[in-house]
C-alpha cells in the first residue's frame, strides 16, 4: 500500500517535472538558454534519479 503510494507521487513530481520543463523551454527560447537549462536540469533529474535509487 504505501509503496504504490510512492510510486504515484513519484509520477506526479516527474508529470510537473516535465511540464515545467516544458514551460521553461518556451520561456528561454527567446534568450537561447535553452541547452544550458536543459543540461542543467538532465544532470540534476540524473543526480535524484540516482539517490532515490539508493534506497
Amino acid at each position: 500500500m504505501k509503496r504504490t503510494r510512492e510510486v504515484s507521487r513519484w509520477r506526479m513530481l516527474r508529470q510537473v517535472h516535465r511540464r515545467r520543463t516544458r514551460w521553461l523551454e518556451g520561456q528561454s527560447r527567446r534568450y537561447r538558454r535553452i541547452y544550458s537549462l536543459r543540461g542543467a536540469m538532465s544532470q540534476q533529474h540524473r543526480r535524484s534519479v540516482l539517490f532515490i535509487n539508493q534506497y
